[in-house]
């Protein structure tokens, strides 16, 4: 996890991602959208590299961009190739076992933050983008001229993940879902000051309960009051990218944020019967996108929160206890 102190505060400040290149449709740019040219390097229990997963499978982009999945949990060295469960045992490029090698091949003088997502260019050798916001983007739109006409974005229910006309409204509620939640869990969780962690929770159950209130509301072209309908969705009856980045945060919630992090004033199963309906919807209606790239995961999710706060708050000082459940890990998954 990317971070710094902000100057003995005990806040945690996230660091910039650094490449930030895009495919384009383009044939003639730079990195233009191929057929096999890119892979997307991920780690399953990482929030930020799950969304792009999970948009990858919804465009039908498998046999486009491969995905190559290293271990949930990093090592000394950050992430890493294991062999074990989903992670493949070396990176089927160059052989190469951790993550930063890879980074240093793109550019030798770069000193990090070797994160995921990662979607490197196989053709050019390089790093085209660690952002996971701008590689969603990405995959939305750049490769449609490849896929058939009913995965292209014009042809998805409410004109796609980020449709021109939602798009003012997709990029605010994206801006206070990172900062209140998103975010707002990795300052709760890495705060190492009582005052830093009290800071950024209370927020975060605010921006929680905003979601609530917004799930339990019709629709904005419906209007009346919310006792007439509850909308599917953050933005309406159409799954939007704001939904994707959002889902992603939750589902880690009970399991991994509130007994690893400490967002402990309310639970997700308890506290927000909005959100439990959600959960089924995605799996239902999205042709397993959001199912399979979260179910088989749900039993590492706390193990790898407690590795990170273990190293990142405590030095990695100190016994590390894995907190037990909850049982069930998550309702209606």
């Amino acid at each position: 996890m990317a971070s710094k102190d902000n100057q003995g505060s005990g806040a945690f400040i996230r660091s910039e991602s650094a490449f930030r290149n895009f495919i384009s449709p383009d044939p003639k740019a730079p990195f233009p959208a191929e057929k096999g040219r890119y892979a997307l390097y991920i780690s399953p229990t990482c929030p930020w590299a799950h969304r792009t997963s999970i948009v990858r499978i919804l465009k039908g982009l498998e046999d486009i961009i491969d995905l190559y999945e290293l271990h949930p949990s990093m090592g000394p060295k950050g992430w890493y190739f294991s062999g074990e469960g989903s992670s493949l045992p070396a990176d089927p490029l160059y052989g190469f076992k951790y993550l930063p090698d890879l980074y240093k091949k793109a550019d030798p003088s770069f000193t990090g933050p070797f994160t995921v997502p990662m979607l490197w260019d196989k053709k050019s050798h390089t790093v085209v983008n660690n952002e996971s916001s701008e590689i969603v983007r990405m995959l939305t739109t750049a490769f449609d001229h490849l896929l058939p006409e009913h995965l292209r974005e014009v042809s998805r229910p409410g004109g796609g993940l980020y449709p021109e006309h939602l798009r003012s409204s997709i990029d605010e509620a994206n801006n206070w879902v990172y900062n209140l939640i998103n975010n707002g869990v990795y300052k709760t969780g890495f705060a190492t000051t009582q005052q830093a962690y009290e800071a950024s929770l209370y927020p975060l159950f605010e921006g929680l309960d905003r979601v609530e209130q917004l799930l339990s509301s019709p629709p904005p072209s419906e209007g009346g009051s919310p006792e007439t309908k509850s909308r599917k969705y953050l933005l309406g009856d159409n799954l939007t990218e704001a939904d994707i980045r959002l889902y992603t945060t939750i589902i880690r919630f009970d399991v991994a944020y509130r007994p690893v992090f400490l967002c402990s004033l309310k639970s997700i199963r308890h506290d927000y019967p909005t959100f439990t309906p959600g959960f089924a919807a995605y799996s239902r209606e999205t042709n397993t996108a959001f199912h399979s790239t979260s179910a088989p995961y749900l039993n590492v999710y706390g193990p790898s929160y407690t590795a990170a706060t273990h190293k990142k708050v405590f030095g990695g000082q100190g016994p590390l206890i894995v907190p037990g459940g909850p049982t069930p890990l998550i309702d209606q998954l």
